[in-house]
């Protein structure tokens, strides 16, 4: 089974158009995103009505819940640059969506007489705004999967895409566990402007035992940058958000 994974797409239309593009080539048999549709960009509500449009599943992240507090720009006169812009431009129908949806999502797989669990989250399981970074002591990683009873753990959130591989077993007896972060749509943070998702590859052989039986592939996806960074400048979005999709950082 292969399954697509996608986050942060931040109201980057062109980012995620360019994706869904390549998910037609792909042709994963799922797609699942982890989270943040909104912020940072100018089009809110044409992703969310393409996630929906597509059927993606998906889980909310710390922006789409922003919506709860910062409402929509009618009646509003400002000029003033300002991030809070971002939210502003959710529609109503749109607000009602990302504040009802899952914060979690949890796939169970019974593959030769072994149960994998794969949990998909936007932070971490213990919050949506805990960032899950690569350098973090393994330690405190095999102590969260094992809380959370996660073999295949997904998540976003620090837009810096990585597969880690870490074992809880003792005295002999592998337990793999698989960290898997998304890296992001529409705002990457790591030098590389491209859009980015992962393709993840499930088989019959399958087994937390084996640390090689489950495929993990990054794919980045060019779009047209400028075009989006262009509309965040002639908004009322700082500038800087611009240069950051120029840049990637």
């Amino acid at each position: 089974m292969r399954i697509a994974l996608l986050s942060d797409i931040h109201a980057n239309l062109p980012a995620f158009e360019a994706v869904l593009e390549d998910l037609k080539n792909q042709n994963p048999d799922a797609v699942y995103c982890l989270g943040d549709l909104v912020g940072y960009n100018v089009w809110p509500n044409q992703v969310i009505d393409l996630v929906r449009k597509h059927g993606i599943a998906t889980i909310a992240g710390n922006h789409d819940l922003k919506v709860s507090t910062i409402l929509s720009s009618e009646g509003d006169c400002s000029k003033e640059e300002n991030s809070e812009y971002a939210y502003k431009l959710v529609g109503s129908k749109e607000r009602d969506y990302l504040l009802t949806l899952p914060r979690h999502l949890r796939l169970e797989f019974q593959i030769n007489d072994q149960q994998l669990s794969m949990l998909l989250v936007h932070g971490s399981p213990r919050s949506i705004n805990e960032y899950l970074l690569q350098e973090l002591s393994e330690d405190y990683m095999v102590e969260l999967v094992k809380e959370f009873k996660a073999d295949i753990l997904c998540f976003g959130h620090s837009h810096k895409p990585y597969h880690r591989i870490i074992n809880s077993g003792k005295d002999g007896s592998d337990h793999f566990h698989h960290l898997i972060n998304t890296g992001s749509v529409g705002k990457p943070k790591d030098g590389d402007a491209r859009a980015c998702y992962v393709l993840l590859t499930i088989d019959q052989s399958a087994s937390f035992t084996s640390k090689d039986t489950v495929q993990v592939e990054f794919v980045r996806v060019k779009y047209d940058v400028e075009k989006a960074a262009q509309a965040v400048e002639l908004s009322l979005l700082p500038n800087s958000f611009a240069d950051s999709l120029r840049k990637a950082y």
